[in-house]
C-alpha cells in the first residue's frame, strides 16, 4: 500500500469527521446567530451570566464538558432518556453524540465573531427601516443579516475547524468506536498508541492539514465575494 493510500478505517474516520463537523455547524450556527444577536442588541438581568455560560466551553477542560454531556445526554441522563424514549434520538456512543460534542465546543467560537459583527452594524440603519414600516423580522433579514454575513462566515469557519479537531469532549462522551465515533482526531490518537502506527499517524496528520487548509481557502474566497457584494450595495 502506498503512503498516501488510505485504509478503509482511515476513510471512515475522514468521512465521519466531515459528517460530524457539518452536522455540528448546521445546528450550532443558527443558534449562535440568535444568541449573538440577543447579546449584542439587548441588555437584560443576567446578561453577564448568559454570556459567561456561552463561553464556558472555552475555559472548561474538554473532558469536563464531555462528562457533563454524558450526564445530561447519556442513556440514563434526563435529556438523553427523554429524547430516546420520545423521539428515538440517541447521543451516547453514537456519531450524533460526536456531532453534539463538536457543536458545543465550537459554539462560543461561532458566537464571538458573530456578536462583534452585529455590534458593528449601525443601529440607525435598522431604525430607518423600522421608520419605513418594515417589521423587525424583515429588518433583520434584509438589513442586519446581510451586513453580518462576513462575521457569520468567519465564525462558521472557526467552528468547523474546532469541530474537525475536537478530541477531549468527544472521547469522553461517545468513546472511540471504529466506524461510529472515531473521527480523524481519535484515529490519530489511536495510531500514536500503536507500536507500528507512526506512518498512519503522519498520514492522518497530513489529511487533517489538507482538509483544514482547503476549508480556509474556500472561506477566504467566499469572504471576498461577500465583501464585494456588500461594498457594491453600499455604493
Amino acid at each position: 500500500m502506498g503512503f498516501f493510500e488510505l485504509q478503509p478505517e482511515e476513510w471512515q474516520a475522514l468521512v465521519l469527521t466531515l459528517q460530524v463537523a457539518a452536522t455540528a455547524l448546521c445546528f450550532a450556527v443558527p443558534l449562535a446567530v440568535a444568541v449573538a444577536y440577543v447579546l449584542a442588541r439587548y441588555r437584560f438581568p443576567g446578561h453577564g451570566i448568559v454570556n459567561a455560560l456561552v463561553h464556558m466551553p472555552l475555559v472548561l477542560p474538554p473532558v469536563v464538558t464531555g462528562y457533563l454531556l454524558l450526564l445530561l445526554f447519556g442513556r440514563n441522563g434526563p435529556v438523553g432518556r427523554f429524547l430516546a424514549e420520545t423521539f428515538g434520538i440517541v447521543f451516547a456512543f453514537n456519531w450524533t453524540g460526536a456531532a453534539l460534542a463538536a457543536g458545543v465546543m465550537a459554539f462560543p467560537l461561532i458566537v464571538r465573531p458573530v456578536r462583534l459583527a452585529f455590534e458593528a452594524v449601525d443601529p440607525k440603519l435598522e431604525e430607518a427601516a423600522a421608520s419605513l414600516g418594515a417589521h423587525r423580522i424583515v429588518t433583520f433579514a434584509v438589513v442586519t443579516l446581510p451586513l453580518t454575513l462576513p462575521g457569520i462566515l468567519g465564525g462558521a469557519i472557526l467552528g468547523f475547524a474546532k469541530a474537525m479537531g475536537e478530541f477531549g469532549a468527544t472521547i469522553t462522551f461517545v468513546s472511540n468506536i471504529p466506524g461510529e465515533t472515531r473521527t480523524l482526531a481519535l484515529a490519530l490518537y489511536t495510531a500514536t498508541q500503536t507500536p507500528s502506527g507512526d506512518l498512519a499517524a503522519f498520514r492522518l496528520t497530513l489529511i487533517a492539514a489538507v482538509v483544514a487548509f482547503g476549508a480556509l481557502i474556500v472561506s477566504e474566497i467566499w469572504a471576498r465575494r461577500l465583501r464585494r457584494r456588500i461594498g457594491g450595495a453600499d455604493v
